[in-house]
């Protein structure tokens, strides 16, 4: 058993997009299984050279098609944030075959061949981000890694430093991923809330 489900266990509720692939299904976090999507402050290029903000494209795309609707999911796995990973269907979808098919994510080879055919469908069609100059999302993750991955994978917690003061973040928070922990400006990476707290950080809102 894992945070509350058990494997193959399904599970249903309001979708609400995170971003292109990962939503929350009632009050369950899932990343939605062998898709992957570009960050949301990821950038592409157009065939003229322009950059693109395609991360925050493809959240709207599928937001406008999933947000608010009913989705039925079968649990697969928990990935290292913690979230459920699983397979969601809406009104008989599977929600990551068609954001795959559309072109707003691609298929995650190494976490299944699920939706191969449908990104390589997307690909000759150039629907979606194949129009596009575009990193892969795990490359571009990669490259950003630095003050990203806890040095201690006992102690996940980020405090940030913003123009909004300190602010801590916990894993499977909204914006955990995308924050980066820079120690030379007083940033830090915390074991538990209570400690962030007891040294000056406040709780992120999401």
């Amino acid at each position: 058993m894992f945070f509350g489900f058990p494997v193959w266990a399904e599970f249903s509720g309001t979708v609400r997009v995170i971003d292109a692939d990962t939503i929350d299904v009632g009050q369950t976090r899932v990343r939605l299984h062998a898709i992957d999507a570009p960050e949301l402050d990821q950038t592409c290029m157009t065939e003229h050279g322009l950059p693109f903000a395609c991360g925050e494209w493809v959240n709207e795309q599928v937001a406008a098609r999933f947000d608010g609707t009913q989705a039925t999911c079968r649990r697969t796995d928990t990935d290292r944030y913690g979230r459920t990973v699983a397979i969601c269907e809406v009104t008989g979808v599977d929600m990551g075959q068609e954001i795959v098919s559309r072109g707003w994510a691609f298929a995650y080879r190494r976490y299944g061949m699920d939706y191969d055919l449908d990104e390589k469908s997307a690909y000759i069609a150039d629907r979606g981000l194949h129009g596009f100059r575009v990193q892969s999302p795990a490359q571009f993750r990669q490259t950003r890694a630095k003050g990203r991955i806890p040095p201690d994978p006992n102690c996940r917690i980020k405090g940030n430093i913003s123009k909004n003061g300190h602010i801590f973040h916990v894993p499977g928070q909204e914006f955990y991923e995308r924050t980066g922990i820079n120690t030379a400006k007083g940033e830090r990476w915390f074991c538990t809330p209570a400690q962030a707290r007891a040294a000056g950080w406040r709780a992120a809102r999401r």
